[in-house]
């Protein structure tokens, strides 16, 4: 899975003539057009998912996408919706 997704955004960068900027830590402005996919995953550190459990209901926070984490997220093809499901209520596994 970490090659197929370290090849879909070299590629995607590559017939983009796109980089990427943020994944250097000490170096926030370094571009680079091959990153690896430890890297990606790492720009999706401090995204938290909160969950309050209250007597009656149960409250779902995601924290906001970055704007490299949404471009990251178009480099694969994904839409920024593929976290809301996070939000919602879980439905219980039929048996």
């Amino acid at each position: 899975v970490l090659t197929a997704v370290e090849y879909a955004v070299r590629a995607r960068l590559q017939a983009t003539g796109d980089a990427v900027s943020g994944l250097y830590a000490g170096n926030p402005t370094r571009l680079t057009t091959r990153p690896t996919t430890e890297r990606l995953l790492t720009a999706f550190r401090g995204l938290t998912l909160t969950v309050v459990r209250l007597p009656d209901q149960i409250l779902r926070h995601l924290t906001p996408l970055s704007d490299q984490q949404h471009h990251i997220l178009a480099l694969l093809d994904l839409p920024p919706s593929t976290y809301e499901p996070l939000t919602l209520p879980r439905q219980p596994i039929p048996p």
